[in-house]
């Protein structure tokens, strides 16, 4: 292949912008530019990620992510490898659609961006998948996780590297099945964020549970908005309807504040909380302080402390030396997204034809240092989501990670292919939309 002829020499420089343009440009104050320059550059990359707010540090974490991810480029094309030379530039949405959308046109009309990758809120990635099915630019999603994205919106432009939120709840789904053969709980409430995520990861689990025959009463669904700051209602609703197990999809600094507020009531004497996507998230595991609270449930789409494989270690190690911290999930999809894109131009032998590419995405593997040994993750070439194994566990000590004094462990593992929608679960949804509905409504138990 020749057109990869260009070392990655010294791309790994990242060029703040300017304090000229800070000045003339205030809406382009987070952007970051990394890697290639854009003489240099065989392809442009265009990453929203936060960088304020209670969600900023899933934006530090990503940003790193990517210069991980540069870092192991330029070691290959300095092996000798045909790697292609990457120019990633990643601003700031600001949880706002419409202005992701403009930053994300920007990207097009100002810096020749190839492909988009990113962002946090599922909200703001609907919007920009809009924009790239378009505008025929291939997007590869790094964080957000509504099953609607790669389901019923899905396209041949959009491709997502992360769990979504049907991976998650169908490996939650298994968790309260077994754990119910174990207890017997029969009473399940749901809170969760009053967007798209919120609402589909409720959507996805009650339709898991059902597939997998699992019975129980729904006490509750309860929506409060992003970044809500009080959850003082529904922690007392929550205990008012004696819920046995209750399962949510806040995240970040939201789960964090629930669960602090929780702690400061009998919460945790009588419920289980159960969080499958998020929940065991670094950040997470750092403010629960020493305190394994009883009854808590955690997964994410990546963990510190499983797999133990080196190529794990190895990433964690990475981010450990470039940062002095430990890397939330959030980085280690910013580096797949980054490398699922460098082996899609490979394999189709550069950026010029999208078709290659898509076909090159349509059911690439991976190697990930989320994979447990003996799997490589792919891309479903159905609805174009990662195929990935999950674990779930709960609290206890370890301090192999400080500062958090806590982690994950006692794991449940499953199979990344038993995680997957069906196809006629696909085909119903994707059917419902074409016949009028938003989305297949939940079974009734």
């Amino acid at each position: 292949m020749e057109m990869f002829k260009r070392p990655v020499s010294g791309c790994i420089t990242i060029i703040a912008a300017t304090f000229a343009l800070f000045a003339a440009h205030a809406a382009q104050a987070e952007r970051f530019e990394l890697g290639a320059s854009a003489q240099n550059a065989d392809a442009v990359i265009g990453c929203l990620y936060p960088m304020t707010g209670r969600s900023a540090t899933y934006g530090r974490d990503s940003i790193s992510g990517i210069k991980i991810a540069l870092q192991d480029l330029e070691a290959e094309a300095k092996s000798g490898l045909d790697v292609p030379n990457l120019r990633v530039i990643a601003d700031d949405p600001r949880s706002k659609a419409s202005y992701a959308v403009r930053l994300a046109q920007d990207f097009i009309t100002n810096d020749n961006a190839k492909f988009f990758c990113g962002i946090v809120s599922s909200g703001v990635a609907h919007a920009v998948s809009d924009l790239a099915k378009n505008e025929k630019i291939i997007m590869v999603g790094t964080d957000h996780a509504s099953s609607r994205l790669s389901i019923e919106a899905g396209h041949d432009y959009y491709f997502r590297v992360t769990n979504d939120s049907w991976t998650s709840m169908a490996a939650g789904a298994r968790y309260l099945r077994d754990l119910q053969k174990e207890t017997g709980w029969k009473r399940l409430a749901f809170v969760g964020p009053d967007y798209d995520y919120g609402h589909v990861s409720w959507t996805d689990l009650q339709l898991a549970l059902d597939e997998l025959g699992v019975e129980y009463e729904t006490v509750g669904d309860l929506w409060p908005k992003l970044y809500e700051p009080d959850y003082s209602i529904y922690i007392n609703a929550l205990q008012s309807a004696k819920a046995d197990v209750v399962v949510t999809a806040l995240w970040g600094g939201d789960f964090i504040a629930f669960i602090k507020q929780a702690a400061s009531t009998r919460f945790f004497e009588t419920t289980r909380l159960a969080n499958f996507d998020t929940g065991a998230n670094y950040d997470v595991m750092m403010a629960l302080g020493d305190q394994p609270y009883p009854g808590l449930i955690l997964s994410a789409r990546h963990h510190n402390n499983w797999p133990e494989t080196g190529r794990n270690k190895r990433f964690v190690k990475q981010f450990h030396d470039m940062t002095g911290r430990y890397p939330t999930y959030a980085a280690e999809g910013a580096y797949t997204g980054i490398i699922a894109i460098a082996r899609a131009i490979e394999k189709a032998g550069g950026v010029d034809d999208d078709r290659a590419l898509i076909t090159a995405l349509e059911g690439l593997q991976l190697a990930l240092p989320e994979d447990p040994p003996g799997f490589a993750s792919y891309i479903d070439p159905e609805t174009h989501q990662i195929v990935q194994a999950q674990a779930v566990g709960t609290v206890v000590h370890n301090e192999d990670f400080p500062p958090s004094k806590l982690m994950v462990g006692n794991w449940a593992i499953y199979d990344a292919e038993d995680l997957k929608p069906s196809k006629e679960m696909v085909k119903r949804r994707r059917d419902a939309v074409a016949g009028g509905s938003e989305a297949v409504p939940p079974p009734t138990p």
